[in-house]
């Protein structure tokens, strides 16, 4: 029996209840080729025009296995410190859905490539929590359905579905943690935490740009509330495909209200999928769940088994990266910043761009300061990403440069990085097209100075007379005169001594 209840608040939910997690995340390689056969995986294609007798499951057609799809599993369980499989296969899992021409996906199903791992999640005060990994393992994307017609664009109310194949048998790896217990008030969080911080490690192995806007990383959010003291798991839901990280932690806090409510209210929790509503924050019922002998998953006949030398997987491992939460604590302390002001980096995900403006030749202030300033503001405003602007980490460091050397203050150099991103050109094009360097000659400047103290004879007395704040007024009026041009220090120094006043 269900009952439909209200939401009862977090804080009450959290009061009777413990909320155990389980989360699997699906990452779309970035290979070239499908996971089974030769077809591109290049975006934007005519629907239906990346396809073969392989990937429509058409009688007679071979797979064959992408070794880049392997090596980049390989990776991503070495990666999350997993154990790599000396052995394994891939498996078929049986069901029907249209936008699945096979009517199976070839999967992995109890001999995984990766298993037994874990990755250390850091939250927003600086601790560390430990997510523990069951297992990483390959299998294929499906289609995608387009529905026609309704409201919503979901399958009710549509009057036809249109099917597009090009994305069947793109290669995926699904990563499912082991149940995450005892994250208490803050499992939402470390639910957001965890994806935030595998997708920065998917990112820096090279494997896929993990652009979750765009379906190349989301997460299915399994949920159970358990009730304090109790040792077995509750019934638990699992909400499909979360596409964004703050849906992550919306979806996980939606659910442990939801289940808190139906158990409160003497209702059963029935083990379901359920679709997140972005507009809302809610989430509604899809279809019960089935179990896994429901799939009747048996090996694949097709394809051989897959035996990754040792050779092989510790020459992979010799070549991993930094891990991404050691590289940011390392570039914490060079930088001199707190684990809040690398944290606001990593939210606007800031890190590679000053890292390479570093290396372009700027401080890592100055580069900080027009990523996360200027630049962010402008990418906030124009609802982009960081890296999509139309900047570059050289042509900030050049801008800073720039202001480092006095030829152009920070009003300027805004300006400056306006005309880059508006494609005028390089830091120095747009600097003499628009006329932009800092008044330096000491003549101009006097002269722009008397010009300001001779029309503002009050303002003069008052300084004369030791107000020295009224100061700002005639440094503002040579500003002016010059167009915001001049050095407001220097401006400010030249006032002082022509009225004979000390600074």
């Amino acid at each position: 029996m269900t009952v439909t209840t209200d939401l009862v608040s977090y804080e009450d939910a959290l009061a009777s209840y413990d909320p155990v997690m389980g989360l699997e995340v699906h990452v779309e390689l970035g290979t070239k080729t499908k996971m089974f056969c030769g077809c591109s995986t290049e975006l934007g294609a005519e629907p239906n025009s990346q396809t073969c007798p392989t990937c429509l499951g058409m009688p007679g057609a071979l797979p064959a296995v992408n070794a880049i799809g392997v090596e980049s599993a390989i990776k991503i369980g070495l990666a999350l410190h997993c154990e790599i499989a000396e052995w394994c296969r891939f498996a078929r899992k049986n069901y029907f859905y249209p936008d699945m021409p096979k009517n199976f996906q070839t999967s992995q199903y109890d001999e995984p490539i990766a298993f037994n791992g874990y990755l250390d999640v850091q939250l927003e005060d600086g601790e560390v929590f430990r997510v523990e990994i069951e297992r990483a393992h390959m299998e294929e994307d499906t289609g995608k359905s387009l529905h026609v017609g309704g409201a919503t664009g979901r399958i009710h109310g549509a009057s036809h579905s249109l099917l597009d194949y090009n994305r069947a048998g793109i290669p995926l790896i699904e990563i499912v943690t082991k149940p995450i217990e005892g994250a208490g008030e803050r499992a939402p969080e470390v639910a957001k935490a965890y994806v935030a911080e595998l997708r920065e490690l998917i990112k820096a192995l090279g494997v896929s740009e993990a652009r979750m806007e765009q379906g190349q990383m989301r997460c299915d959010v399994n949920l159970s509330l358990r009730p304090h003291g109790r040792e077995k798991f509750g019934t638990r839901s699992e909400t499909k495909n979360v596409n964004s990280l703050r849906s992550v932690e919306r979806a996980a806090r939606f659910e442990i209200q939801r289940h808190a409510a139906v158990l409160n209210s003497g209702g059963t929790i029935i083990q379901e999928t359920r679709h997140f509503h972005e507009d809302t924050g809610s989430t509604t019922s899809g279809r019960v769940k089935e179990e896994a002998e429901d799939y009747r998953y048996f090996p694949e006949p097709d394809l051989v088994p897959v035996a990754p030398s040792r050779e092989w997987v510790e020459e992979l491992r010799a070549g991993l990266p930094e891990q991404p939460l050691a590289r940011r604590n390392r570039l914490r302390e060079e930088w001199g910043i707190t684990a809040h002001d690398m944290q606001s980096i990593l939210n606007a995900g800031a890190i590679d761009s000053i890292v390479a403006t570093i290396a372009a030749g700027a401080d890592a202030a100055s580069a900080r300061k027009w990523w996360m300033g200027e630049l962010a503001r402008t990418a906030n405003e124009s609802g982009v990403s960081l890296d999509a602007l139309d900047i570059t980490p050289e042509q900030v460091a050049r801008v800073a440069a720039l202001v480092n050397e006095g030829s152009l203050n920070d009003k300027l150099a805004r300006q400056v990085i306006e005309g880059v991103l508006k494609g005028e050109g390089t830091p120095d094009e747009v600097v003499e097209k628009r006329g932009l360097k800092v008044v330096s000659d000491e003549g101009a400047l006097t002269t722009a100075v008397e010009e300001a103290i001779a029309g503002n004879a009050a303002i003069a007395d008052k300084i004369r007379g030791g107000k020295v704040a009224a100061v700002g007024a005639l440094v503002g009026a040579v500003m002016k005169a010059t167009r915001g041009q001049a050095d407001a220090a220097r401006v400010k120094e030249l006032i002082l001594e022509k009225l004979g006043v000390e600074g």
